[in-house]
């Protein structure tokens, strides 16, 4: 398992845990960056910072192309996870959309539902494909 994937699955719980406890996620870190048996990694810090700042965009992609689906509507999971892979696609010029891609629906793998790795795939995949159009 490569460190990345450890910052992403991180920044993945501490999305997931901002939204299910309603809780700013600056506030969630204070109370995690200090875990010595569960350190915070940089890249993580950086994705809950980049979702943060873009939310109301990438919200506003996933509502726009997942046909049939609303925000709200959404595995809690499911929504971290696109926010996660959205934001590499759209603002990380360090990792390759597919890569993105691929680890998006990993997590989505390991920790939502039976149908959520299509369904993140196939989002992120059109969404990607789409980006220098947005």
């Amino acid at each position: 398992m490569s460190a990345r994937y450890r910052a992403r699955r991180r920044a993945l719980e501490l999305l997931f845990e901002a939204e299910a406890r309603n809780l700013p996620e600056a506030e969630l870190i204070k109370l995690r960056e200090n875990d010595e048996e569960y350190p915070l990694r940089p890249y993580s810090r950086e994705i809950v910072d980049g979702v943060v700042t873009h939310r109301a965009q990438l919200d506003e992609l996933i509502s726009t192309y997942a046909h049939g689906w609303t925000l709200e509507r959404m595995p809690r999971v499911d929504r971290a996870v696109l926010r996660i892979g959205l934001w590499e696609i759209l603002y990380n010029d360090e990792v390759d959309d597919p890569v993105a891609i691929d680890e998006a629906v990993t997590l989505a793998k390991e920790y939502s539902t039976d149908d959520s790795p299509a369904f993140v795939n196939a989002l992120l995949d059109r969404i990607s494909k789409l980006k220098d159009t947005l």
